[in-house]
Parts: C-alpha cells; sequence; structure tokens
C-alpha cells in the first residue's frame, strides 16, 4: 500500500495501490479496503483516480461524487 500524501489534511483516503486496470483505496475507519476496477467503476474513472491517487489531491471527493458505491463486492 502507498500511503495517500492528502496535501490537505482533509481527506478519509489513507492508502492506494494501482494495477494495471483497477484501483485499492484504503480509507480511515474503514475495515477493508475497496477496490475499484475498469469493469465496475469505468476505465475513465478508474484511470482519474490513479492520476488524483499519485498527486495527493481530490480523490475522496472524486469517488463521493463519480463512483462512491462502484467498487467490487
Amino acid at each position: 500500500m502507498q500511503q495517500y500524501a492528502d496535501i490537505n489534511n482533509d481527506s478519509g483516503v489513507v492508502g492506494y495501490e494501482i494495477s494495471a486496470a483497477s484501483i485499492i483505496v484504503w480509507f480511515n475507519g474503514a475495515p477493508k479496503p475497496y477496490t475499484y476496477s475498469y469493469a465496475i467503476a469505468g476505465q475513465h474513472h478508474v484511470e482519474k483516480m490513479k492520476q488524483l491517487a499519485s498527486s495527493g489531491d481530490g480523490l475522496n471527493a472524486y469517488i463521493n461524487h463519480n463512483v462512491k458505491f462502484k467498487y467490487d463486492r
């Protein structure tokens, strides 16, 4: 797991792991990580989430507005 930079100190995201077709996100206080894949969340969203995760800003807000319930179960 890569630690999320959270440059504004306002995110519920604490870490992430990027793979070719998905991103796994760890949230503060969540019992397990959430996997967002091309198959469920869509390629466009997953690629945007990878970009935001790497930049350390905006990932939590993006998830809440675009893919909140589109994680792999």
